[in-house]
């Protein structure tokens, strides 16, 4: 997946928004949470995934614990280690998780997500 393609896809999102943070990672977040992150040259992506989905891509080998985010069930692929059709969707599972993650309050202010 090209960087152009990540970046149209996430922010395609209802809601998301990239933010520049640590030096010049682009970090994707739904109501100031995070659910996925990337260098800017995009040659590592790192988002979000149900505990199941830690599991399968960690022991595939298609993934990596992500450095200081493993424990909160974070993993790190490369652009072609997925093909582009399952990174769109597991980038829309991070962001479905963290969205159901918070305060009725807060969703109920967030466009409508049918996903």
């Amino acid at each position: 997946m090209t960087p152009k393609a990540l970046r149209a896809h996430c922010l395609s999102l209802p809601g998301a928004e990239c933010v520049v943070q640590w030096g010049d990672d682009q970090v994707y977040k739904i109501a100031g949470k995070m659910f996925a992150a990337t260098d800017a040259a995009c040659t590592k992506i790192s988002f979000k995934c149900s505990d199941e989905a830690f599991h399968v891509l960690t022991e595939s080998g298609a993934a990596i614990p992500a450095p200081y985010l493993a424990r909160a069930k974070w993993v790190r692929v490369t652009p072609n280690s997925l093909p582009d059709a399952e990174l769109r969707g597991r980038l829309t599972q991070a962001y479905s998780i963290v969205r159901s993650g918070l305060t009725k309050k807060v969703q109920a202010g967030l466009p409508p997500f049918a996903g």
